[in-house]
């Protein structure tokens, strides 16, 4: 594509008209899905959108527009359509937009870590994996169906802006899923289990045994499955928990990730559940969690799904600190809220690469970084940390889950429970739920995991904003110890 001539003559238009700051993006988003039922193909979809678009600041308010002719004359008039938009917008401005500054790239780009674009391997090749899997599935006792799901996405980004960053990108993910269901035909009721493996920034490579066993993992859900149907329901109270990282990264996601973006702390943002409970009055003074939590974001981690070289603002990816030692220090930002809100995180006027738009038809807009929980570094395996617990719950895989408009009171149930007894697992449960507030939840956890015990989980889905758009992110965290979290039975609760 004629990336620079297109972005050559949107720049230079803008800046004829008056514009301070212009940014370009060209972008090719290839998403695939399969989907089979009972190992039989049921759906597949093959999708491409090429686009591009111009953001400027004009007289100190944003202007925007997007488009899908590939010319320099139609490029040209995006960055008009921008400008006027900007000089419509002016009116309603709170303040003059000004942008944190940051060094420029010129001509530089970066391809996310995967071995193979799953688009190279062919559909057939692609659906009889999932089949495979799936037919194992069936043929176990005591499983009647299964629904299996692949999405990959394939995303190209061309960058250029007025202060002469140029940059071009590739980055690939996908998502395989299996869903194990068993019927009681004599009590009208069913059960379901999936496999835990969490979206992934890896290529097709992620399904043949790199990065995630699925062969292992299809061969044990079916006695699971069998043993969670005839599981007993949970007696309600307060227990220890230990908290698997396939369930834990979506509570990090849910009460940290979202709670520390500055525009929804800042109260700009209450979209998709609302601001935040951690505002930045009590940066460097509120009490999080207990002293063995730290969390950082990461726009750098291998493998992470909001990992990327530069943001959708040409801002270079960073490793940046959110939790120390339990205390709130830091905070997600773009270059427009790290500018704006400089005096107010301590003199600091940098971004820390959080810009991100789902589609070329979408501004920017301030998304999560990967947020996660660091594990201790000499610490104990997962049999230790159910060691060390009397009378508790292991907790595996995520499943629902529902939190209030200011990120602070919660509850998330999982795939997976097992009782705790003296140190041991002594078989599974259902119908578990855990409660509790953001900051109780933190401050009870007494035991951090190693490195052994380390998952990166995520979504594909993240949403955010109005027009709602949606960003990969992954969140890594080891197992951990939580003492005396409020649980709930979910069956007992639905009833009221």
């Amino acid at each position: 594509m004629p990336l620079r001539g297109l972005a050559g003559a949107a720049l230079e238009r803008a800046q004829q008209l008056g514009a301070q700051h212009a940014d370009f993006r060209l972008e090719r988003i290839r998403t695939g899905t399969l989907r089979l039922r009972d190992a039989q193909l049921d759906a597949a979809n093959d999708d491409e959108e090429v686009g591009l678009c111009v953001r400027v600041v004009h007289e100190g308010a944003w202007g925007f527009a997007a488009g899908i002719t590939r010319t320099p004359e139609a490029a040209a008039a995006l960055a008009e359509q921008a400008v006027a938009t900007a000089q419509a917008s002016r009116a309603l401005r709170g303040r003059a937009v000004e942008l944190a500054p940051e060094p420029v790239y010129a001509d530089v780009s970066w391809v996310s870590a995967y071995d193979v674009d799953p688009f190279t391997v062919p559909a057939k090749q692609r659906t009889e994996r999932l089949a495979e899997l799936s037919e194992r599935l069936l043929a176990a006792d005591g499983v009647d169906h299964v629904d299996a799901a692949l999405t990959q996405v394939l995303e190209n980004t061309f960058y250029a802006d007025t202060a002469g960053s140029m940059i071009t990108q590739q980055r690939v993910r996908i998502e395989p899923e299996f869903t194990a269901v068993r019927v009681d035909r004599a009590g009208g009721t069913f059960d379901t289990m999936r496999t835990l493996a969490a979206p992934a920034g890896r290529g097709w490579e992620y399904l043949t045994g790199t990065g995630w066993d699925f062969d292992a993992e299809i061969a044990e859900l079916p006695g699971l499955l069998a043993e969670h149907a005839k599981a007993p329901s949970v007696e309600p109270g307060r227990y220890d928990l230990v908290v698997d990282p396939t369930n834990l990264w979506l509570t990090i996601h849910e009460s940290i990730g979202h709670a520390t973006e500055l525009d929804r702390a800042l109260g700009f943002e209450a979209a998709y559940a609302g601001t935040s409970f951690a505002t930045p009055d009590q940066l460097h003074t509120l009490r999080y969690g207990s002293a063995l939590l730290n969390v950082t974001g990461d726009r750098t981690v291998e493998h992470g799904l909001a990992t990327i070289g530069w943001d959708d603002e040409g801002v270079a990816a960073q490793r940046f600190d959110i939790v120390r030692d339990g205390v709130l220090v830091g905070y997600q930002l773009n270059r427009d809220m790290a500018q704006a809100n400089a005096a107010l995180l301590g003199g600091t006027a940098r971004s820390n690469g959080c810009a991100y738009a789902d589609s070329p038809s979408h501004i920017p807009l301030q998304r999560m970084a990967n947020v996660s929980l660091a594990a201790a570094p000499d610490g104990p395996d997962l049999a230790a940390l159910i060691g060390g617990v009397e009378r508790g719950i292991y907790v595996v895989g995520d499943r629902s889950w529902s939190i209030d408009s200011q990120r602070f009171n919660f509850q998330f149930t999982g795939q997976r429970f097992f009782r705790i007894v003296d140190g041991r697992l002594a078989g599974q449960l259902r119908d578990v739920a855990y409660q509790a507030t953001t900051t109780d939840f933190w401050g009870s956890m007494s035991a951090v995991g190693g490195p052994a015990t380390y998952y990166l989980g995520g979504a594909l889905n993240c949403g955010k904003g109005q027009p709602g758009q949606s960003a990969p992110v992954s969140h890594g965290c080891p197992a951990a110890v939580f003492r005396g979290v409020n649980v709930l039975n979910t069956r007992a609760e639905g009833t009221r």
